[in-house]
């Protein structure tokens, strides 16, 4: 029974442009998998909103329909597929040297519609992401410049594709570590920034800054600064404008938001963490280069830190030694291992391990999120949503918050906020586990 008023959404009509940065194994695992699910060759396994259902009401209600069924959300068919990348393979060329689907099973059978995805030039200077080369570019001037050609490009698509509606998704290479800075306080900070070519803009942050000016909801799956400072924080309150981020949940830290939490609910002491990594695709490549990596390691060291607060409980977490390693390893390309040493203390002191070895597929993991985030950044826009999607940290490593406030990295906790702000939404009671209704004499 619904106990608020339903927020006002407008329906999911028309066609949802995705715009994708980067076309690499993450972009072309998304949208071959979209592609090969529209077509009944595949199902969208890892994906809430298309297999994921919502508990409404008191469990002896039995009212669970599918989240698609239950919210507006645009459909699998209304989405359309367009990237930059500073690589100029289209979408066939770029899956097959991912090495992540099968060709025969997955990428031939729908050869043509991949070869119909061309990149468009990128913004990209090699000083960011000092692996990779680019010859598919965009040249101006000034910051700004190459930014207004962002902008161009993001209306030439919708008006090529006739699109309604158009998200943005941050699914390239991570970029060198950059702290906040003056450039990055107030909008006109750092627009005179991008005239001046400040090298403390960087072209994620340039992506973000068009997408909001063109109106268009802006997700950041990489752990870039990108939309997470205040000035554009405050232009995507000001142009109605969702933003959100920061970096896939997939791999290894999606463990540790399923295990740190428990450790934190039975009261287990932590004396150590350790975890590495080894992959060989591009993001492995990226982040041989110790200033990537060090953007990444940010992201993912955080995690423990929120989730056991040692701060509360000193006892237990105040020692904690934590170490995150990354290496590539080129023989394994997407096919990632991560593997982590965990040394918990029990009852009296008493010393215990777990160890995880993780053969995960990195984009595999990484391609339904992204399908998700499109869906529910464009619900977040229909629904007047602007501003921080702190709701979606389910989906990110580092979620962006609002300014105060720390980061909710418990998966579980995620999972309610995101299903809480559904109900929300539609005016439905919200879900507090307490269940005590059920037990008091009437």
């Amino acid at each position: 029974m619904a106990d608020q008023t339903a927020r006002a959404i407008a329906p999911a009509q028309g066609k949802l442009g995705v715009l994708c940065v980067g076309l690499g194994a993450v972009a072309t695992t998304f949208i071959a998998g979209v592609e090969n699910v529209r077509r009944g060759a595949a199902k969208p396994i890892g994906s809430l909103t298309q297999m994921g259902t919502i508990r409404l009401g008191k469990r002896t209600e039995g009212r669970a329909p599918l989240i698609r069924e239950f919210v507006s959300l645009a459909s699998l068919d209304d989405l359309v597929f367009g990237a930059w990348d500073p690589i100029p393979h289209n979408a066939y060329e770029a899956a097959l040297h991912a090495g992540v689907l099968d060709k025969h099973e997955h990428i031939e059978p729908i050869a043509g519609f991949l070869k119909g995805i061309a990149p468009m030039p990128a913004v990209f200077e090699q000083s960011y992401v000092k692996r990779l080369e680019g010859v598919n570019v965009k040249t101006g001037k000034t910051k700004r410049d190459l930014a207004e050609q962002l902008r161009q490009d993001i209306r030439d698509f919708k008006k090529k594709h006739k699109c309604d509606r158009l998200v943005m998704i941050w699914c390239a290479s991570t970029e060198i570590f950059i702290a906040p800075g003056p450039a990055h306080w107030s909008l006109d900070a750092f627009e005179k920034a991008m005239d001046a070519n400040d090298p403390t803009v960087a072209p994620s942050m340039l992506y973000a800054w068009a997408a909001i000016m063109e109106g268009v909801p802006y997700a950041n799956g990489a752990p870039n600064l990108s939309c997470d400072f205040p000035a554009l924080e405050q232009l995507a309150k000001d142009k109605g404008v969702p933003i959100g981020g920061k970096d896939f949940k997939t791999g290894q830290t999606m463990m540790k938001t399923v295990l740190a939490p428990m450790f934190k609910a039975r009261m287990l002491g932590v004396a150590g963490w350790y975890s590495t990594n080894i992959l060989g695709n591009r993001d492995g490549e990226v982040l041989d280069d110790p200033e990537s990596f060090k953007t990444k390691e940010e992201s993912k060291l955080g995690v423990l830190e929120h989730i056991l607060q040692p701060q509360l409980y000193p006892e237990l977490y105040g020692k904690m030694y934590h170490k995150v390693r990354i290496n590539y390893y080129p023989p394994r390309g997407d096919n990632k291992e991560g593997w982590d040493n965990i040394d918990i203390v029990g009852w009296l002191g008493y010393p215990m391990q777990i160890k995880v070895d993780f053969l995960c597929r990195d984009s595999i993991l990484a391609a339904p999120l992204v399908l998700d985030l499109a869906i529910f950044f464009d619900l977040a826009q229909r629904a007047g949503m602007s501003g921080i999607q702190e709701w979606l940290s389910f989906y990110f490593k580092s979620p962006q918050t609002a300014p105060g406030l720390y980061p909710e990295h418990d998966l579980f906790i995620q999972h309610t906020k995101l299903k809480n702000t559904l109900r929300y939404l539609k005016g439905e009671q919200q879900i507090t586990h307490l269940g005590i209704e059920y037990y008091q004499e009437s």
